[in-house]
């Protein structure tokens, strides 16, 4: 008998959970940590939600197996989004499916298309699922870079020349986590093309699409003509609506990608809770004022970051979108790597951030920090964060006479 199973071997340590678990025992000894380490929202989902989750949820009838594909009427809700947000014809019957978020929806997707040794290109640094959701299916990944310049698409034509087999699957996601990197139309034009010059499915997610700031929109891979022959998309209502506990998320995209996914998940779910899909119906249907509010608070966050942090002596570049700043390390510290620093600002600093090792071998020297405290506490970080600093020989620059 093996001392490990198969699928188990494949995973590394998860990294970001040294530092969680770090995170936990301190709290859980009364010490008061600023958490800016887990994307998870600190703001509750609109009021109209709230009620029809619990109006749908006092019916006798909602509480046997729902649909695995989701309700018919949640499909067409989110055909609609597309339309109105992205000018994207939809058909909900065979172009959507609805998924328990989109990290379900990935690695769903990733079992139903995936064969042991088939390549897939993942970026690199990337949210874990879109490199483990393949491994734990069987795939090798081939990483290329998360920057989306000149050089990602020479290192596209290098995996198809030097790759055996010829990679199948291209992941992308932009904004990305956790860089928070942007992508305009004409980078998906370029995409598509290449996807279908070279056979490749090419699988987008679009988590973070309305938290986007200094009024850029973010575009959908979907918006290219063509784009669905080759491409399928991941949303989520996490973040949009603050429901990331809810677990709501879609696939839209090309037929026979979503006809496989809806297949593999018939066979391991019965579909999220009816009287949730109903509410994820208010909130896609309903009033949307949520989505600007909620657009507008974190982009003020991110403002009162990057000042109060760049006058605690750590430069933080300001994200064009996502809940996310993706931060180099202090000059000074910078050898210490991100593991040993995101402990040391847990520690010393009562601060947790994500180290970018976490999400692979390129994100070493830097952190995520998400924006998920409110404004006073991210102040309140800087002046623990400037302590920090000081002690370890890194003094705050001297703020110059007006």
């Amino acid at each position: 008998m093996s001392d490990e199973f198969y699928r188990i071997k494949r995973l590394p340590p998860y990294v970001i959970a040294e530092v969680n678990a770090m995170r936990a025992a301190a709290r859980a000894g009364g010490e008061d940590i600023i958490d800016l380490g887990m994307g998870n929202p600190d703001l509750p989902p609109p009021p109209h939600v709230i009620d029809k989750l619990c109006e749908v949820a006092r019916k006798p009838s909602a509480h046997g197996y729902s649909q695995s594909k989701g309700i018919p009427g949640l499909r067409r809700a989110q055909a609609n989004y597309y339309g109105r947000r992205f000018g994207v014809d939809v058909d909900p019957e065979t172009e959507v499916v609805v998924t328990m978020g989109s990290k379900e929806g990935l690695a769903s997707l990733a079992t139903a298309i995936t064969a042991p040794g088939d390549v897939v290109l993942a970026p690199n640094p990337s949210y874990p699922i879109h490199t483990f959701g393949f491994i734990i299916a069987g795939a090798t990944i081939r990483s290329v870079p998360t920057t989306p310049n000149e050089e990602y698409f020479r290192s596209l034509d290098r995996a198809m020349a030097f790759t055996v087999p010829r990679p199948s699957i291209l992941v992308v996601n932009y904004p990305s986590n956790p860089t928070a990197e942007t992508v305009d139309l004409a980078f998906y034009e370029r995409l598509v093309a290449w996807a279908k010059e070279n056979r490749v499915w090419v699988l987008s997610d679009l988590a973070y699409s309305e938290l986007y700031f200094d009024g850029r929109p973010t575009r959908s891979i979907l918006e290219v003509p063509g784009a669905k022959d080759v491409a399928i998309e991941f949303t989520s209502l996490s973040k949009t609506y603050s429901m990331a506990g809810w677990r709501m998320g879609f696939a839209v995209g090309n037929a026979r990608l979503i006809a496989a996914m809806t297949r593999v998940k018939s066979y391991l779910d019965y579909g999220a809770f009816t009287p949730i899909q109903a509410a994820a119906c208010a909130a896609l249907n309903g009033p949307q004022d949520i989505v600007e509010t909620n657009r507008q608070l974190y982009h003020k966050r991110r403002d009162v970051m990057v000042e109060a942090f760049g006058r605690a002596g750590w430069d933080i570049p300001p994200p064009a979108a996502s809940m996310f700043a993706w931060a180099s390390l202090p000059p000074a510290l910078r050898e210490m790597g991100s593991l040993e620093f995101s402990k040391q600002l847990l520690t010393q600093a009562k601060v947790a951030v994500a180290p970018g090792v976490g999400y692979g071998e390129d994100g070493e020297g830097y952190v995520r920090i998400a924006m998920v405290e409110n404004e006073q506490r991210l102040r309140q970080a800087a002046r623990n964060i400037r302590r920090y600093l000081q002690s370890m020989g890194v003094n705050a620059p001297v703020a110059q006479a007006g």
